[in-house]
């Protein structure tokens, strides 16, 4: 099996800034997508998790270089270190940049803020010394400059790169004899061409690469990362400061030369850069929809007691979103309440352009939670296609009514009632993160979209979701009486087989479709670039998030699944199917299968029967792993416990022989990275 390296993560723990954060996120999203996730990552997860196998850049954004030794000196710079040694890429900008290097040297001399030490990465193999240009006051813009820039060119092989630009500068230093360090594997990217404030030593680089083993770093002292538009509203030039008005000018004057110099650094370090800059997606409008009219009816009751009204408008605000709700036709919320409603007109169009505006207005990465979500309730027949252009649901509910026709299901099939947006947050959020909604919703409900913004995974895992992968997440209302012989942790198997049972009965010719499960939560398919099928690739994952509520779990389960994209990884349409998938007909298989299993399983538990199911689709029969937080010792997999869902281990000793010790191991306290054959336990 391989991991394909998907994740740029962009460091958001202590030491960090907020606005470097953001800034970082928001120029590598639009420089870097649908290549890559590009997310935050704590200084918990970097020490605990297992990030490096899917992790295609570690960012390292400005702040105080202080506060990250202090979260990351030892444990966590060893797994940097050996992460960017092995293949990895590390960036890091201004305090990034100190961080990165030998030794750290900032206003030596000055009692109040030096601050002077070696450091353990040493990507630069010298001193980074600062402040290079004097003035610099913390979480101030005092000391900020639009400092002049000279490139190499000779050292981009890739991307154009001008010969001077002017970059955002707050206190970054510079690093010390660059040149000398050549045999080293170090580049100068980038020098000053101004005077410094510091000893420089040979040369005035601002920006160097450093070869590090397998990997590489790059390491600047200014933010190529800070975006113009960002200038409009961090970088007020009314702000009374001298020459402030100035500064803001003359990086306006050279964005594109700045957002040409960061793709060639990123090109430098072997990522794939977007031809052209990806815009962030606004939110779109969210359908709410019912194959039944007497569901919806329904459901609306249900919700009716927290709806609120405000200047003629109905809302429902809950605990992460406000939903604005807006009806289409005749039918409106009056006739379950005595407050009068207006049906979509003009002036809602007229209230979709303010939102947008008001969307531009805000700062350049999003909070997406205080954005009012516009829910367009659909009280007879389905949104048309003109509403929906990327989802037709009248497809959808051919389908999903013609795969219950085949079924032997008496029960309530899954996905009667759809919640749908083009562009929404993360359809696991909208559901899990609004519990008044939640405790409202009938099992089956489920919501999906075309593009997430900000998706959910396990651990630090960010699921990618390009225009093209298959999201969604369904309601399951798990009783607690049933727990005794049908514990709720066995939902995130029940799904993963829903999945690729799904796949394989989609149609006539695709039951050899080369997809499997990896326990606990993730879909692999067969690496189409593997003639030989022994390679596997991921292409899902699952996600399952529970509240204890009234006697009983309401759970929202998740999915992931890269079904007809191009891009960032393989998809079900790579597979070579008889006839290409489609979203639509997919998502209605799926749930078909999810909520014929789940009837089975709340009569019988997790049986005999679907033990020999599972383990049909497994990938992980007879693997021999290591087990880290045994001492090292040998394993071989023997399947899952049938309780609660515990993996099995048999302890192999001399020449892996069994020793007939027999290890169960939890999925919730133990990293599994297969792809190297080790077991890793979490702290």
């Amino acid at each position: 099996m391989v991991s394909k390296r998907m994740n740029v993560l962009v460091y958001s723990g202590n030491g960090s800034t907020i606005e470097s954060v953001r800034h970082c996120l928001y120029s590598l999203r639009r420089l870097l997508s649908p290549n890559y996730a590009v997310i935050t990552v704590t200084g918990d997860a970097i020490i605990k998790e297992p990030w490096t196998a899917s992790c295609a850049l570690l960012v390292f954004p400005g702040g105080a270089d202080l506060g990250y030794c202090r979260t990351l000196n030892g444990e966590g710079n060893r797994r940097i270190s050996q992460y960017v040694d092995c293949g990895g890429r590390y960036l890091g900008f201004c305090a990034g940049g100190y961080y990165g290097s030998k030794r750290c040297e900032f206003e030596v001399g000055n009692k109040a803020m030096e601050v002077v030490g070696n450091r353990e990465l040493a990507f630069f193999p010298g001193t980074c010394r600062g402040c290079a240009f004097s003035g610099f006051v913390y979480h101030s813009e005092e000391g900020t400059r639009a400092v002049q820039l000279r490139i190499p060119k000779a050292a981009f092989s890739k991307g154009i790169v001008p010969d001077v630009f002017r970059s955002y500068y707050n206190g970054g230093g510079v690093f010390v004899d660059a040149p000398k360090f050549e045999n080293h594997g170090v580049e100068v990217l980038a020098s000053f061409t101004q005077a410094l404030d510091v000893d420089a030593g040979e040369g005035s680089a601002s920006v160097v690469y450093c070869k590090v083993g397998d990997g590489a770093a790059v390491l600047t002292s200014t933010h190529p990362e800070y975006d113009r538009p960002d200038f409009d509203s961090n970088l007020d030039p009314t702000v009374g400061l001298p020459g402030y008005d100035k500064i803001v000018k003359a990086l306006k004057e050279d964005d594109q030369q700045r957002i040409d110099f960061l793709k060639a650094c990123l090109l430098k370090l072997g990522l794939k850069v977007s031809q052209e800059e990806t815009a962030i997606p606004s939110l779109s409008r969210l359908h709410l929809s019912s194959v039944e009219t007497d569901d919806m009816s329904r459901l609306v009751e249900a919700l009716k007691d927290i709806i609120t009204e405000r200047d003629g408008e109905q809302y429902i605000e809950d605990e992460n979103d406000t939903f604005h709700l807006e009806k289409p036709s005749r039918w409106s919320l009056a006739s379950v309440g005595d407050t009068p409603t207006r049906t979509t007109d003009g002036s809602s169009d007229h209230r979709e352009e303010e939102e947008e505006e008001a969307e531009k207005d805000q700062a350049k990465i999003i909070e997406y939670d205080k954005i009012v979500k516009r829910l367009l309730i659909h009280d007879t027949g389905q949104p048309e296609s003109k509403d929906t252009p990327y989802f037709n649901h009248h497809a959808y509910v051919a389908n999903l009514k013609y795969y219950e026709d085949q079924s032997q299901s008496s029960g309530r099939t899954f996905g009667k009632e759809l919640l749908y947006g083009e562009v929404v947050t993360s359809t696991n959020t909208l559901l899990e993160k609004n519990t008044a909604i939640l405790r409202r919703l009938p099992t089956g409900f489920t919501a999906t979209a075309t593009v997430q913004v900000a998706g959910r995974g396990r651990g630090t895992n960010v699921w990618v979701s390009p225009a093209g992968s298959l999201m969604f997440s369904t309601v399951v209302r798990h009783q607690m009486s049933l727990t005794a012989h049908a514990p709720v942790v066995f939902l995130q198997y029940l799904v993963a087989l829903a999945i690729v049972e799904g796949i394989q009965s989609y149609d006539h010719g695709y039951q050899r479709i080369p997809v499997r499960l990896k326990w606990p939560n993730d879909i692999f398919a067969s690496d189409p670039a593997d003639s030989s099928g022994k390679t596997f690739v991921k292409i899902g994952g699952i996600l399952v998030n529970s509240h204890y509520s009234s006697s009983e779990y309401l759970c929202v389960v998740g999915v992931g699944l890269n079904a007809t994209n191009a891009s960032p990884t393989t998809s079900l349409n790579a597979l070579n199917p008889p006839t290409p998938f489609t979203l639509e007909k997919l998502l209605a298989r799926i749930l078909t299968c999810f909520s014929t299993l789940h009837e089975r399983f709340v009569r019988t538990g997790f049986d005999e029967t679907f033990e020999k199911l599972y383990y049909k689709h497994w990938l992980h029969t007879e693997q021999i792993v290591t087990l880290e937080a045994e001492g090292g010792i040998r394993a071989r997999l023997k399947g899952i416990t049938t309780d609660w869902g515990l993996l099995k281990a048999e302890e192999l000793g001399w020449e892996d022989r069994p020793t007939g010790r027999i290890l169960t191991l939890q999925s919730d306290s133990n990293s599994f990275d297969f792809f190297k054959g080790l077991i890793k336990r979490k702290v």
